[in-house]
């Protein structure tokens, strides 16, 4: 039987590159101070040896944990798992803060809580004293609201808010909402469109708001009323069906930009419902970009948001932040969608 390899350590490395266990411990957690010439070595050691940093021995060299705690809303969660419909919101969460966290020699860990329990200071409570994160990524609603973030700065928690630029502390990120509702509009504008309605998201979320004054912005400047043409949903497509039937009825719109995938795939049954079609009738324009847009007939142009890119973000600003090198600012940092043109919009039908 053949005797298992040894594990390769720090001393190891320090060993073969010729240099101090203090100084392998600075490369390792990308600590600034360290001359190029024993960066390389060290790294050429690490990479010579095959040797993979243990977030236990990280730890273990200062005060971080090299841990960032992503808390996420549980109910829309779960029941989006739960309903199997191609949501992918947290997946692509994860894709961008565990890529960037693994970049980094950090782990990111997903906590789901509830922003409307009594228990929510207790539950955030228990998930930071079992994990001691260096810092968190709130999403919303959870990044506007003030319980969670005094909770997390009073204990010393870099923290990262996407989607709110509301009063409070941390690193502020956001999706360009504003900008994106007006470029999809804009695109239904040049089609020919006049009566464009929109189908806003709860007020609970500052982003749903946001898109609905980027909407408005880009009717005025075309001199056009908005008046009559909104309704409100909460994201969910029985809360969607109810907004885009109140609208077909009450509005001669040519074409509807929903808030969300489930709030447009709610338009498109309502206005099948009245023995139309998309895009012939009426067009229409998403939020979100989730694969069930891409896969439905027709598939719908949708408003494509960076998730990915932004949770990233937030991750390093918080890596930034632990290590010295960035704090937060008064200013958000603000990443751009794309709008993707495809099968459900078209000019307005002659009339």
């Amino acid at each position: 039987m053949s005797r298992r390899r040894q594990s390769v350590t720090i001393r190891h490395v320090a060993a073969d590159a010729g240099v101090s266990l203090q100084t392998v411990s600075r490369v390792i957690n990308k600590e600034p101070g360290v001359r190029p010439e024993m960066l390389h070595r060290v790294q050429a050691s690490i990479a010579k040896l095959g040797y993979v940093p243990s977030l236990a021995a990280q730890r273990m060299s200062g005060s971080r944990s090299y841990l960032i705690l992503a808390l996420n809303d549980r109910e829309r969660t779960i029941a989006d798992w739960r309903a199997r419909e191609g949501r992918d919101w947290v997946d692509q969460m994860l894709l961008g803060g565990m890529l960037a966290c693994a970049a980094h020699g950090y782990r990111m860990i997903v906590e789901l809580v509830d922003t409307q329990s009594d228990q929510i200071e207790r539950e955030i409570s228990a998930a930071i004293a079992a994990l001691q994160p260096d810092g968190a990524i709130l999403t919303p609603p959870h990044s506007q609201n003030p319980v969670i973030l005094k909770l997390l700065a009073e204990k010393g928690i870099e923290i990262a808010r996407i989607g709110s630029v509301a009063e409070g502390p941390g690193h502020m990120l956001v999706q360009d909402d504003r900008g994106s509702a007006r470029l999809a509009t804009e695109h239904l504008l040049a089609l020919g469109h006049r009566r464009i309605g929109f189908i806003a998201g709860p007020a609970e979320y500052e982003l749903s708001a946001w898109r609905v004054e980027g909407w408005r912005a880009a009717m005025a400047a075309a001199g056009l009323s908005s008046d009559g043409l909104l309704e409100t949903g909460d994201f969910s497509y029985d809360a969607g069906l109810i907004a885009a039937r109140t609208l077909l009825d009450r509005a001669e719109v040519t074409a509807v930009i929903a808030a969300n995938d489930q709030t447009a795939l709610a338009t498109m049954a309502a206005v099948r419902g009245r023995g139309l079609s998309v895009p012939e009738d009426v067009s229409l324009v998403s939020f979100d970009d989730t694969p069930i847009v891409r896969f439905a007939s027709p598939a719908l142009t949708a408003v494509s948001q960076p998730i990915a890119d932004i949770t990233a973000k937030a991750v390093e600003r918080i890596i930034d932040a632990c290590a010295g090198r960035a704090a937060a600012s008064a200013e958000p940092v603000v990443l751009p969608s794309t709008l993707i043109v495809r099968d459900s919009t078209r000019r307005p039908p002659a009339r």
